[in-house]
């Protein structure tokens, strides 16, 4: 079976995680830069940790992308909601170019891996 039909059947967001970004992209997604835009993922339990390394280790192993998997796995510390014009942003603005060059794309990913998480 191949990697990413292994993801799809992972009960956690990890695989839609990998699938709707590049994680060799170290500080920067599309056209943002930062540390802000870094690929991470935080965990709550030793539990989680381990799960997330062991999918970036398999996943690095396949060799999908061009490079190493960049991917840092961080506790999870204080978590800051964005500020309220951020909330449903695409939703709001699906036509704003930055949705249609970046985000739209990654919806098209999910929808087409994960049709079966969205909510009905």
């Amino acid at each position: 079976m191949a990697p990413v039909e292994n993801l799809r059947k992972n009960r956690t967001m990890i695989p839609v995680f990998f699938v709707i970004h590049d994680p060799t992209s170290l500080n920067y997604q599309g056209n943002d830069f930062g540390t802000q835009y870094r690929s991470a993922i935080f965990y709550h339990t030793p539990a989680q940790k381990t799960v997330a390394e062991g999918v970036i280790a398999r996943l690095n192993a396949a060799r999908l992308w061009g490079g190493p998997i960049v991917t840092e796995v961080t506790p999870a510390s204080a978590y800051y909601p964005a500020e309220g014009y951020h909330q449903e942003y695409y939703a709001r603005n699906p036509n704003q170019p930055y949705c249609r060059a970046l985000v739209a794309p990654k919806i098209q990913k999910f929808r087409k891996h994960f049709l079966e998480k969205l909510r009905k």
